[in-house]
């Protein structure tokens, strides 16, 4: 890759000019690991600083591998996390939409040979009462949360707290939790989780994503075909969601779920970006749509949901619980949410991507500005992190998902 990346920048770097940047990692974050360093020799840093490029320069035609991009898992960082929440800026984010990541209990379920115990229901209760559901991912892990759609200031009280695997299989008292070390149980299930993946995109195609979306669907098309070339075992259903906003041409369309990749592809190649006008769009319409009109199954190894926006759902309260229910109903069915944002989205969308993924054991991608392409990108409120090219980034975590 790095020769190729060489070739891209002797090409553009006249209209672009690169300068070095530092990262301003808090203290309390361990250092990421950037084994790969394959942009360090390009880029002077990796994470939160001044990017090199100004995400408007001269761009060069669609094709894969142009736009960079950075991961950031903050159920990975969890510490780093609760501070950041400390802090008077980002502090009101989850009051201000309403999800409160507080009381998180994570899982870690294992054959008793050790093994993972994958696509495992698990569910935390009170009584008869269902607070959270999940299923464990390919590693054996789940995310359970109690009262998160509560205020920040909201205690939960362990007392009649039980884990319930498979409806009951086997119950678990809760007596304690740290809220960042998984609690390990030891689970036979009845069954395997079959060797499929259901992936699905979800894309913003509103006339502000013009800077970039034709670049996405480039990146697109070759991320689902290597995904499956690099995965040969591994059965690939793909389908889409393009959505726009109220009073638009259309507010979503949607290719359903296929094994035929060739299908997803071409409905790809034909959507183009026009509508909007406003700042939010009707992503909470486009969430319902990917979640319950997709046909989901219950018997993958990965089911995976990346939402490709630039702008954050409409503000008000029928929205707002909307989002609430169809992020709760991602987390029982096993979906994890992948947001991947775009030049343009300010730090209020930034933290409600963040929430939407760690309450549904995802992760946070971000476009950067290294590649000159689009408009201006936010710089992400997180530690140091490694600047990979997008489609290599998305098929990575489908990879990870998948293995």
């Amino acid at each position: 890759m790095k020769r190729s990346l060489l070739r891209f920048l002797l090409f553009f770097a006249l209209p672009m000019i690169f300068y070095s940047c530092e990262s301003n990692l808090d203290s309390t974050d361990p250092k990421s690991d950037s084994s790969n360093g394959e942009l360090d020799s390009f880029y002077a840093g990796e994470g939160s600083g001044t990017p090199n490029g100004s995400g408007n320069g001269q761009a060069p035609p669609p094709q894969p591998g142009l736009i960079t991009a950075g991961e950031w898992n903050d159920l990975d960082h969890w510490e780093f996390w609760q501070n950041l929440l400390n802090e008077k800026d980002f502090g009101k984010m989850p009051d201000y939409w309403g999800i409160n990541l507080r009381h998180r209990i994570p899982l870690q379920l294992n054959r008793p040979n050790g093994s993972p115990a994958v696509n495992v229901k698990v569910a935390l209760k009170s009584g008869n009462e269902t607070i959270w559901e999940a299923r464990t991912d390919n590693s054996g892990r789940a995310e359970l949360w109690g009262n998160i759609f509560s205020t920040p200031q909201s205690r939960m009280l362990l007392e009649n707290l039980t884990i319930s695997i498979e409806d009951g299989n086997k119950l678990i008292e809760l007596s304690q939790t740290n809220y960042q070390q998984p609690q390990v149980i030891t689970y036979l299930p009845q069954h395997y989780a079959a060797n499929q993946a259901e992936i699905a995109f979800v894309v913003d195609a509103t006339g502000s994503m013009g800077d970039e979306l034709e670049y996405l669907k480039t990146e697109l098309l070759d991320v689902i075909q290597r995904a499956k070339s690099e995965n040969p075992s591994t059965t690939f259903l793909t389908g889409t969601v393009f959505y726009r906003d109220i009073g638009d041409e259309y507010v979503t369309r949607q290719s359903p779920f296929t094994t035929d990749i060739t299908s997803t592809l071409s409905f790809i190649k034909d959507q183009e970006a026009n509508g909007g006008g406003d700042f939010p769009e009707a992503v909470h319409t486009a969430l319902s749509k990917a979640i319950k009109a997709l046909q989901w199954t219950s018997s993958g190894r990965a089911r995976l949901l990346f939402l490709l926006l630039d702008a954050p759902p409409h503000y008000d309260a029928q929205v707002i619980d909307e989002i609430h229910g169809l992020t709760q109903l991602a987390a029982a069915n096993g979906i994890k949410i992948i947001p991947v944002t775009a030049s343009g989205i300010d730090k209020e969308t930034e933290f409600l991507m963040r929430l939407l993924g760690n309450a549904t054991n995802g992760t946070y991608v971000f476009i950067t500005n290294h590649s000159g392409i689009g408009n201006d990108h936010l710089e992400p409120s997180i530690g140091e992190y490694e600047v990979e090219f997008l489609n290599d980034l998305m098929v990575r975590l489908i990879g990870e998902a998948v293995q």
